[in-house]
């Protein structure tokens, strides 16, 4: 069991293995969170006991969801990336799909921020018209 483990285990374990806590405070993500990737099987900590014990590879993995999260990827997007880890191949396929995915992604965050300067200008126009007309109402109610 996890807590019978002697010194150069213990050791050992906090090279090889962080906890959920450790997790947490390394990637300043809630406990909550990492269940969550974990149910939806794109993390695979190793059970000892009651411990989730996260490994290397979960480590690389969720640092690949946060960044693919952050970017707006949908999970099956990220789940598809993550599905395509394969050294023998220098990960390619891992790479050419990330690469595909990140062209959209930018494509439509591209064309979401004109749309919001347009907005924004829109916005803009329509609040100096109103400053106007309440210029002028205030000075009218104040002859």
């Amino acid at each position: 069991m996890y807590a019978a483990l002697d010194d150069e285990e213990d050791f050992l374990m906090t090279e090889t293995y962080m906890t959920i806590r450790e997790m947490c405070d390394a990637f300043d993500v809630t406990p909550r969170t990492l269940r969550f990737y974990e149910a939806k099987e794109l993390l695979f900590p190793e059970r000892r006991g009651t411990k989730r014990l996260f490994t290397r590879r979960d480590r690389a993995r969720l640092k690949l969801i946060l960044k693919g999260k952050r970017f707006g990827f949908s999970l099956e997007d990220i789940r598809q990336i993550l599905d395509l880890y394969d050294p023998d191949q220098q990960n390619l396929p891992q790479m050419q799909r990330a690469y595909e995915l990140g062209k959209e992604r930018l494509v439509d965050l591209e064309a979401r921020r004109a749309e919001l300067e347009s907005i924004i200008t829109d916005l803009k126009a329509n609040l100096e018209w109103g400053a106007k007309l309440l210029a002028d109402a205030q000075k009218t109610a104040a002859e």
